[in-house]
């Protein structure tokens, strides 16, 4: 696994897009954000701290994670 972390401003995105938060996020905060970071990699951050640390995993693992919750994998987590 390629993981790295930021905490940096600048680890926004490598190529200017947006960080994206789900529609199914709750108002309250406490949600995490997406987007395509440098190397390819996707970026996951902490919405409540847009400049702390950057979690970067690569697209096959990104891929991965959202076939396991697609296929309920992860369901037991949920409160």
């Amino acid at each position: 696994m390629n993981d790295f972390l930021h905490t940096d401003e600048t680890a926004r995105s490598a190529n200017g897009s947006a960080w994206t938060k789900s529609s199914l996020s709750h108002a309250n905060g406490n949600c995490v954000e997406i987007a395509s970071i440098e190397g390819g990699q996707v970026g996951m951050r902490d919405s409540k701290n847009i400049t702390g640390p950057v979690l970067g995993i690569s697209r096959e693992e990104w891929r991965a994670f959202l076939g396991g919750i697609r296929n309920g994998e992860f369901d037991n987590f949920s409160a």
